[in-house]
């Protein structure tokens, strides 16, 4: 006998594409049971899978308007010391404001799950401390917000093994020995391991990171990397070993199926091959790409060739999936000044965010398939009544919110089969909104 509980809706975006007219059967853990014919009264519009925000630097929302004058060739490099003065700010209080904040913002606008790409890890003089740990942790577990936290290996500031600045200080561990210390004490808090970049991690410090990380945290753990982000990285790599990134990557460590590389905004066709080949994820973050200037990832070429892949609002400037997803399409239209790069003949919004939800799963650790039996009840539901929305047909429904609907065609959010959000509101939400602008005077008026 069920003994959970059910929601129905007019249609669920499942496995195979929309289903109409079905409940979804939630058992006590929060985990779909089973899903039925269901019929009127519903519980909403369409059901669609939350989306996994599969790469975050939290402390980041913090430099939206942040380096934006124009300081003659202003890029990517200037951009990070406006980073770096912030990092070497932020306390770990304020890293709790910013991170409640960020969190329900997420929440609110369709992200069920965060992974956490976490580096802050010091106090601001460098001592080692576990309290910026803490913070996004709590953070997480108060806005209700599944988290998976990935820290951070972090060792030098270049190709050329040159030691970690000053500012960097906040970040940095002197061995793999002094990180894997950091990471026993995080205990069942960690979730994976990310070596930061191969500009960041000395090359003969991968196989000791990644077996010691295995020895904490088990071999199915997800490991996470930046690579080929910038045209610069590609360049600096080439001159000190006489390999992309991604090329020297993969001749250092086996990738495969658990290997995540965030942006790969630079990998060349033959490099794509070998990511696919391999099983490996790459994470794209469409919104801080363009904002950092970084370029365009070959998307539609991945996509076509059944590539996996994810979405991340990493430096959360903006914070939105389907700002995201949309930027991501956009990105691809403007490339190749040609219409529906990602469309298929059901459109565009089944096929890319249904894409994405499977890649995000992938880099959180997920092993079943979204709104699926055994699959945890994280559910974005559209509103009917939205601006984009209304009037809509159900088969066109998401396409429209994928070009051009926001928040607001969002009726309500569910993590775990409860309902956390409504209209845009977070259930119980404290007063994180006048925390957060506290902590930003705090951070920036010093």
């Amino acid at each position: 006998m069920f003994d959970g509980r059910s929601l129905t809706f007019r249609a669920i975006l499942g496995p195979e594409g929309f289903e109409a007219d079905r409940t979804i059967e939630i058992g006590p853990d929060g985990c779909i049971v089973r899903i039925v014919p269901g019929g009127p009264p519903y519980d909403g519009f369409i059901a669609i899978p939350g989306m996994t925000n599969a790469h975050s630097h939290v402390f980041q929302r913090a430099l939206a308007g942040r380096g934006e004058a124009a300081y003659g060739e202003e890029s990517f490099w200037t951009w990070r010391e406006a980073m770096y003065r912030l990092a070497n700010a932020i306390t770990p209080e304020q890293l709790y404001a910013i991170a409640c904040y960020t969190y329900a913002e997420m929440m609110c606008n369709g992200f069920t799950h965060v992974v956490e790409f976490h580096y802050l890890h010091h106090q601001s003089g460098g001592s080692r401390s576990l309290a910026m740990t803490d913070a996004i942790v709590t953070a997480a577990n108060d806005i209700g917000l599944p988290l998976t936290l990935l820290p951070v290996y972090y060792r030098t500031s270049g190709f050329d093994g040159a030691p970690a600045s000053f500012e960097q200080k906040r970040f940095v561990h002197d061995s793999v020995e002094d990180f894997l210390l950091t990471l026993e004490a995080m205990g069942d808090v960690a979730n994976g391991v990310a070596p930061h970049s191969l500009r960041a991690v000395p090359p003969e410090d991968l196989v000791p990171l990644i077996e010691g990380a295995e020895a904490i945290l088990g071999e199915s753990a997800p490991i996470h990397i930046h690579v080929s982000e910038q045209m610069r990285e590609v360049l600096e790599c080439r001159e000190r070993f006489g390999r992309t990134p991604i090329e020297l990557l993969g001749d250092m460590v086996p990738i495969g199926p658990r290997w995540n590389l965030v942006h790969a905004t630079h990998a060349t066709d033959a490099e794509r091959v070998v990511i696919r080949e391999a099983a490996a994820n790459v994470v794209l973050c469409p919104l801080t790409e363009a904002y950092l200037g970084d370029g365009i990832f070959q998307a539609r070429e991945h996509f076509h060739a059944s590539g996996f892949a994810a979405i991340g609002s990493d430096c959360n400037v903006r914070v939105s999936p389907v700002d995201e997803v949309r930027q991501l399409e956009y990105g691809q239209r403007l490339r190749d000044q040609k219409r529906a790069r990602l469309a298929t003949e059901q459109g565009v919004g089944v096929p890319v965010w249904s894409w994405l939800v499977d890649g995000g799963r992938r880099a959180a650790g997920y092993g079943t398939a979204a709104l699926s039996c055994g699959s945890r009840a994280d559910l974005v539901v559209l509103d009917e009544e939205g601006p984009t929305i209304c009037g809509q047909e159900l088969e066109v429904a998401l396409d429209a919110w994928i070009v051009g609907g926001d928040v607001r065609d969002i009726a309500s959010v569910y993590v775990a089969g409860q309902r956390r959000v409504e209209k845009g509101v977070l259930n119980g939400e404290p007063d994180i909104k006048t925390a957060f602008a506290a902590a930003m005077r705090a951070i920036w008026s010093s």
